[in-house]
C-alpha cells in the first residue's frame, strides 16, 4: 500500500512540474525611453521586464522611416546595447544596469538585452 502512495505522489509532482510554464528570460525593471509623433508630441514608452537574449525594434521608432527615439534609461538589472539603427544595426551604445537616464541627444531605435547569468 506505501509503495502505490508513494508511486501515486511521485506521478503527481512530475505532472504539476511539467504543467509548469518554461522559465523565459527577461531582464527585471524598467527600460524608457522617449519619442516624437508625425504630429509633434512627444511620447515617453516604458518596457517593462523586457525580453532579453534577443534585438527589439521599439514601438513608434523602429523602423528607418520615422524619427528615432531618444534618451533612453535603464532601470532593468541588465545590461542593454542601444542602437541608433533598427534591427539592432548601426552605431551602439552599452547602458549599465539602473543606470542614470542618458542625454536627450542619445538616439534609439533597437535594443538588446544581455541575458543575465
Amino acid at each position: 500500500m506505501k509503495l502505490r502512495n508513494a508511486a501515486g505522489a511521485a506521478v503527481a509532482a512530475l505532472a504539476l512540474v511539467l504543467s509548469l510554464p518554461g522559465t523565459s528570460v527577461a531582464a527585471e525593471g524598467r527600460f524608457h525611453y522617449k519619442y516624437v509623433d508625425a504630429s509633434g508630441q512627444e511620447h515617453q514608452v516604458t518596457l517593462h521586464d523586457p525580453r532579453s537574449g534577443l534585438c527589439i525594434d521599439l514601438y513608434g521608432v523602429g523602423s528607418d522611416d520615422v524619427p528615432p527615439g531618444f534618451g533612453p534609461h535603464n532601470e532593468t538589472d541588465d545590461w542593454v546595447t542601444v542602437y541608433r539603427g533598427a534591427d539592432c544595426t548601426g552605431a551602439e551604445w552599452r547602458l549599465k544596469p539602473h543606470g542614470k537616464p542618458t542625454r536627450d541627444d542619445l538616439e534609439v531605435r533597437s535594443v538588446f538585452f544581455d541575458v543575465a547569468d
